[in-house]
């Protein structure tokens, strides 16, 4: 049996510069994985309506995942929505999330009590945004209550040290990955850091 992956974001968990291809088409498709991509362009964390990623994680239906991965959404950055606090809690009702904050930490909840499975968040690469800067921060302090792997694209050195040559054909714009982006640069960092989370589940 395959190992069935699912992958939660917008845009750039989509493909939107690059033909509805992203990352996680191109690594399923390459190791057999099996893959729920819920992605919707232009899509939140924050709770603000149901195409935000609260509302559609409840909405995949599959009693199995081997994986989740979720992208650190840079919507919530552009829409200057609130970072929130991170709760002491682990209950999922207790989680506010009309913040970054508790949406992230209702959707580790969530996912634990539904599929029990290991659980990653992936950043976006490094552009001009300190709102986003601030969401990877937080996001690094979730992590280690909740003892989840950042796939950290924004802190990553190989990544922020591309040649700008390099980078005008990986990059539509700032945000999104061209085809060759995702094939040449982003997969196989993530497939890296995919493989090694499966690796751990089946050796601990």
């Amino acid at each position: 049996m395959s190992e069935r992956i699912i992958f939660l974001g917008s845009s750039v968990t989509y493909g939107s510069a690059s033909g509805g291809v992203s990352f996680a088409d191109i690594i399923c498709e390459k190791n057999g994985y099996e893959m729920i991509k819920e992605a919707v362009s232009g899509t939140t964390l924050v709770d603000e309506d149901d195409r935000s990623y609260v509302s559609r994680l409840r909405s995949i239906d599959t009693d199995r995942a081997d994986l989740f991965i979720c992208q650190l959404s840079t919507n919530d950055a552009s829409y200057k929505n609130p970072l929130g606090s991170i709760s002491e809690s682990r209950d999922m009702d207790s989680f506010d999330v009309n913040t970054v904050a508790g949406a992230i930490e209702y959707i580790l909840a969530y996912v634990t009590k539904k599929w029990g499975c290991p659980m990653a968040f992936y950043t976006g690469t490094r552009y001009n945004s300190r709102a986003y800067e601030n969401m990877v921060a937080l996001l690094k302090e979730i992590a280690d209550k909740w003892d989840i792997r950042i796939i950290d694209l924004w802190n990553e050195p190989s990544f922020n040290t591309v040649s700008s040559k390099d980078y005008e054909r990986f990059m539509a714009d700032p945000i999104h990955p061209t085809l060759e982006g995702y094939k040449e640069w982003w997969a196989p960092f993530i497939e890296e850091n995919i493989k090694s989370i499966l690796d751990e589940t089946k050796n601990p």
